[in-house]
């Protein structure tokens, strides 16, 4: 199946600063967003409108959630909304990265796991029998997507153009230096520096690892010969916690560059390269064109599991459309969820996979799911039990 291009996307808004709540500030304010939480009295206001929006449905007590960073801006704004309408509930979400979520949901620890990268099927068999009762096991329900940015601090440079296999090896080493002719190539009319290249990847386990790695495999499979993971496997480079610490080590590091999600590098100001990818013109980083790239992905997951394939957004060469992309999941059972939090875990994703979630959102740096997907969404939502 093929996604339609939701017409709707928002680009980001200057305001975005503005609606992200203390997640976000803590994740400016540090290289290590592992210990921060979205979650807020029940008296903290949302938007009147996303409140009039959201159906409790039984919601009650506390929910408790872990795993993707990229997603963590997200979830503090649809936290925020959510208890400002659902009177005596608290959702708490702790942001340490997609493979730490992942763990902390296969032991029972939390009601649901936030992932930028699919479960693979030996993290579903952990699931089975520990978090997930009954013969359920854990699934994979896509709900937001968001542009990968490549952030870089080279003085004097700010319209850098970099591509696939350029990129790979950068972060495989083969390139060391930043007036290196394969960079000076895709920029003839930069005045490049010969400064070292200090290249950041993430320490812990993260999908937005997995993903950057999917497409420097996808798009350059000559210079990139390392398989996609959650770990980063090539050699050498320097390494920070969550995309927050990615971020601050670009933003305070000459000649530094590393990959984050776009609201990131929006909230540091760090410049961004464009990517070539084969059509008429580099294209820059939005959600606008990382939409147009995931236009085509295709779920290959099978219901109620909705798992997508983004070989297509990798390898796209559509004029505007930008390759490095993900997709975060929110990761529950099947069935034989834990029955104390059953409704209020269904109540939290309903709202935030629906058209007033998914656009509450998009200021933040993420594009909505497209409409044929939420309702396959909706549907896997419901199914829970």
């Amino acid at each position: 199946m093929k996604l339609q291009r939701n017409g709707r996307t928002k680009a980001l808004a200057i305001g975005a600063l503005a609606v992200v709540s203390s997640l976000t500030l803590a994740a400016c304010g540090s290289d290590n967003n592992s210990n921060a939480s979205s979650s807020s009295s029940p008296a903290a206001g949302g938007s009147s409108a996303a409140a009039s929006s959201i159906a409790c449905s039984g919601a009650t007590g506390q929910l408790l959630g872990a795993g993707s960073t990229a997603q963590a801006n997200a979830v503090t704004q649809w936290v925020k909304d959510f208890q400002a309408a659902c009177s005596g509930v608290t959702v708490n979400y702790q942001a340490t990265g997609s493979g730490a979520g992942i763990t902390s949901f296969q032991s029972g620890k939390v009601a649901f796991a936030g992932s930028d990268a699919a479960m693979k099927p030996a993290d579903v068999a952990k699931t089975e029998g520990t978090a997930c009762k009954s013969g359920g096991k854990g699934i994979n329900i896509p709900m937001i997507g968001g542009p990968i940015a490549i952030g870089y601090n080279l003085p004097g440079v700010s319209n850098l153009v970099l591509d696939a296999p350029t990129l790979a090896q950068i972060f495989t080493g083969k390139i060391t230096k930043w007036d290196d002719a394969a960079i000076k190539k895709l920029n003839p009319t930069a005045t490049l520096p010969s400064l070292p290249i200090q290249t950041f990847h993430r320490s812990d386990g993260s999908g937005t690892t997995a993903n950057f790695t999917a497409y420097l495999a996808a798009a350059a499979p000559t210079d990139y010969t390392l398989q996609p993971n959650k770990l980063w496997a090539a050699k050498g480079g320097q390494a920070a916690n969550g995309s927050a610490g990615l971020a601050a080590q670009v933003k305070q590091v000459q000649g530094s560059i590393s990959y984050f999600e776009l609201s990131y590098a929006t909230q540091q100001n760090i410049t961004t390269a464009q990517i070539a990818t084969g059509a008429s013109a580099p294209v820059a980083v939005s959600t606008d064109a990382a939409s147009k790239a995931i236009a085509d992905a295709k779920v290959t997951g099978t219901a109620p599991d909705l798992t997508l394939d983004l070989t297509s957004a990798y390898t796209t060469k559509a004029d505007g459309a930008y390759p490095i992309d993900l997709v975060t999941y929110e990761i529950a059972c099947d069935k034989g969820n834990a029955p104390s939090t059953l409704p209020t875990l269904k109540a939290f994703l309903n709202y935030i996979s629906s058209t007033a979630g998914q656009s509450s959102v998009a200021s933040l740096g993420y594009f909505p799911l497209p409409a044929s997907l939420q309702a396959q969404v909706k549907t896997t939502i419901n199914g829970l039990s």
